[in-house]
């Protein structure tokens, strides 16, 4: 009986470590990371999760006798991965969100601000769209099931209970932002081109006629075109956008 005991504890401590990391992971990821989902939601996905995939990934779990201080190292450690795989995916989006907050800027549509992704910011109408956007592609396009795979694989990367790569994490989270930024700039370059273009044409019809009065008179042309390229150009971008976030989950 007491053996029989010592195992079910030890089952149960592995699967909790593995919702840890599992936890950790589905709590920052972009979409069901989404703070205006609900907690208790997440958490269930997470449990969810970590049940489908206990049968596969217990056997790759060897706890022997840590002790309370090792328990408490494993809790923190799986905490700090999970947390980390998610945070990686999280980065992507951060940098949509930047290059389309600056593309509002240029195209004066930086206020009013429109409906709130996180709770935490307030993003203007044209980030929020095209935020929403990717994030329900992802939905869409099962990608959600690739960050799945992540954590899983995660686990031969990083095993349960190794120590934490301090150098090998910061050198992810650089190329990592140098991969969504360089994919933000392309989605975002054609808003940034076209207000070069209309503010140099704006400057020169100034220049030759400053009896006019033209940077008065030219914010709703600016806006007005600027909705009319959104129009034709938002599905590539987001197509853009959701295949280089594809090809980076299918990397890590």
């Amino acid at each position: 009986m007491i053996a029989d005991k010592d195992y079910i504890t030890t089952l149960i401590f592995s699967v909790f470590l593995l919702f840890c990391r599992i936890g950790g992971a589905v709590m920052i990821a972009p979409g069901l990371g989404n703070t205006t989902i609900p907690a208790q939601v997440r958490v269930f996905v997470a449990i969810g999760v970590t049940l489908a995939l206990a049968p596969m990934l217990l056997p790759h779990v060897a706890l022997g006798d840590p002790g309370a201080l090792g328990m408490a190292k494993l809790i923190v450690g799986e905490i700090v991965a999970g947390g980390f795989i998610g945070v990686l995916a999280r980065l992507f989006f951060a940098g949509l969100e930047t290059l389309a907050y600056a593309a509002a800027t240029f195209l004066g549509l930086a206020n009013p601000f429109g409906v709130e992704m996180e709770q935490a910011s307030s993003l203007p109408p044209l980030a929020t769209y095209l935020t929403l956007g990717a994030t329900a592609i992802i939905f869409v396009a099962d990608l959600h099931w690739q960050i799945v795979i992540g954590i899983v694989d995660s686990y031969r990367v990083a095993p349960l209970g190794s120590a934490f790569d301090a150098r090998r994490s910061l050198s992810e989270i650089g190329q990592t932002l140098g991969q969504a930024f360089v994919v933000s700039a392309r989605v975002a370059s054609p808003f940034f081109l076209y207000s070069v273009i209309v503010n140099f044409a704006i400057a020169l019809i100034n220049r030759v006629t400053p009896q006019i009065a033209i940077f008065f008179i030219a914010p709703p042309f600016i806006i007005s075109g600027g909705l009319a390229l959104l129009y034709f150009a938002v599905r590539a971008q987001i197509a853009e956008f959701t295949a280089a976030f594809s090809t980076w989950l299918g990397i890590i």
